[in-house]
């Protein structure tokens, strides 16, 4: 793994664990994977980019029931009616820092190396942002501080596109050839919503495990 682009000290990391899993019909991020809950997973995989997680759920009552880490703060969306726009705002004024890094609590195959690379990309942006097939990926993105303020205008407005708010910011998208030269597989990007997904992601970590011939 490469050096982080910033000090610890300066990037929290975020995980988005609000959501319904209505798809999956049970809280998927207590689904077990590779002996440990799938959240639990993604915890460790944003441990090594920051030791500074928050984990944002819908309401009080998940909190003790993803039974979380010491060290890792949770806090409730504030604004639990406006999807992942109101999960990115909630972790990112939760953060303790000026920029923070966000994930699903569905997605297994994190690089922390690709953070580092989106976090490199900073200097006079408000936001860096990945794009698949010409479309931006902004749940697994890094937000300054700066995106605070459009993005509670998008949220009081009802305008809950997820990235609704770039017109507002300055964003330095990140394009495909830069992600695959980290991510040639674009794993990162993999998350759970359906049962074939769990099943597959499975298949992959076993075949990611197994020892080369």
């Amino acid at each position: 793994m490469g050096e982080l682009a910033i000090p610890d000290s300066e990037v929290t990391a975020v995980v988005l664990a609000g959501g319904m899993s209505r798809r999956l019909g049970r809280n998927k991020a207590l689904e077990p994977f590779e002996g440990e809950t799938l959240i639990r997973r993604v915890i460790g995989r944003m441990r090594q980019v920051s030791s500074r997680i928050v984990v944002v759920v819908n309401n009080q009552s998940r909190v003790a029931e993803l039974s979380l880490p010491e060290d890792v703060r949770a806090v409730v969306d504030e604004y639990p009616s406006s999807g992942s726009l109101g999960g990115i705002f909630s972790g990112l004024h939760a953060a303790s820092t000026e920029w923070a890094v966000f994930c699903a609590c569905d997605m297994p195959f994190l690089d922390p190396d690709l953070y580092a690379m989106l976090l490199s990309n900073r200097a006079g942006f408000d936001a860096v942002v990945p794009v698949l097939g010409g479309r931006p990926e902004p749940i697994h993105a890094a937000y300054s501080r700066r995106c605070l303020k459009p993005i509670r205008s998008k949220i009081l407005a009802d305008d809950l596109k997820i990235a609704g708010f770039y017109d507002d910011v300055a964003v330095r998208y990140v394009e495909e050839d830069e992600i695959r030269a980290i991510d040639p597989r674009l794993l990162s990007f993999f998350n759970i919503n359906t049962e074939s997904d769990l099943r597959a992601a499975s298949a992959l970590a076993e075949k990611e495990a197994l020892p080369c011939a």
